[in-house]
């Protein structure tokens, strides 16, 4: 497949100007680092940004304990390897209370131990800006965002209360009490995300590739049981298929993708012929779920 290298670099520019914008404009901006595919680019892109200087924030990386166990490794790899400085925040009153994907009810579950989690970190380490890769054709209050996305008291968000971005002039002030959201990698797509990776080679977390892994069917979706907490049903065993992950989450409320995508190339080529937005694969996106609009207002990614 023939890649437009120029559209590719004038993103890249882009994301590098906000990325740099953010390191001048604000106190302490931290780098989110949720290990998938998109923060992966975006920490790719803040090294460019910087070089050879290193990178002049911290990571910040919400860990609910469920997260999938090759996810974890992949994360500590990266900071090891590129000597990073990281803050891992859980929201330990969560664990300690037993809240978890399968009782709390999976809009409760993601309050607590997500929404809640990231605004004690933001908080407790007086960070005034976090760096974000959402992009703006994941989900439609996604593209409500603008690039430098304010948030009121509490971290809240109200998209009527969002700054004019005309002609890349970013107003980056803050009121007391007030925050910034950043999203560098707004008018990226999936596959722009994906050729990116393939164009500079950029080490992606191995569950992106297709593989057998242990999976049980709950209604249309594929889960992976990746360890013993996963309650199965009577007489249920997980079988093993051929599977793969477009996003990355919570291990028991991110579905996977039946494929046989073994290669950035090919995972290229699969997310070319797909129409379906990623998140359809997020359990806490589904139809009998909080939207995501009632997530981002209470401060959520």
């Amino acid at each position: 497949m023939r890649v437009n290298t120029e559209i590719l670099k004038a993103l890249e520019n882009e994301s590098i100007e906000i990325l740099r914008e953010t390191a001048a404009s604000f106190r302490k901006p931290v780098l989110m680092y949720s290990i998938g595919k998109d923060s992966s680019v975006l920490l790719h892109l803040a090294k460019k940004a910087f070089y050879p200087a290193p990178i002049p924030f911290q990571l910040l990386h919400i860990d609910t304990t469920w997260k999938f166990k090759e996810m974890i490794t992949f994360r500590d790899k990266v900071v090891a390897d590129n000597n990073l400085s990281l803050i891992v925040n859980t929201n330990k009153e969560g664990v300690d209370s037993g809240v978890n994907p399968f009782t709390t009810g999976i809009s409760e579950y993601t309050r607590i131990m997500k929404t809640v989690a990231l605004r004690q970190a933001l908080d407790d380490h007086q960070i005034d800006a976090a760096i974000g890769g959402s992009r703006r054709d994941e989900e439609k209050s996604r593209a409500k965002e603008r690039v430098f996305s304010l948030r009121d008291e509490g971290h809240r968000w109200n998209p009527r209360n969002q700054r004019p971005e005309m002609w890349r002039t970013y107003n980056t002030r803050l009121a007391p009490g007030q925050s910034m959201r950043v999203f560098p990698i707004s008018d990226w797509t999936e596959l722009d995300v994906w050729r990116y990776i393939a164009q500079e080679k950029i080490e992606v977390n191995p569950l992106y590739f297709a593989k057998e892994r242990p999976v049980v069917t709950r209604g249309d979706q594929l889960i992976m049981v990746d360890d013993d907490r996963y309650p199965l049903g009577v007489g249920e065993k997980p079988e093993m298929l051929e599977v793969r992950f477009r996003t990355l989450g919570c291990y028991p409320l991110t579905a996977a993708v039946q494929s046989k995508a073994k290669t950035i190339e090919e995972v290229v080529e699969e997310v070319f012929a797909v129409k379906l937005s990623e998140r359809a694969t997020r359990l806490i996106d589904g139809a009998h779920e909080d939207s995501m609009e009632k997530k981002k207002s209470e401060g959520y990614f």
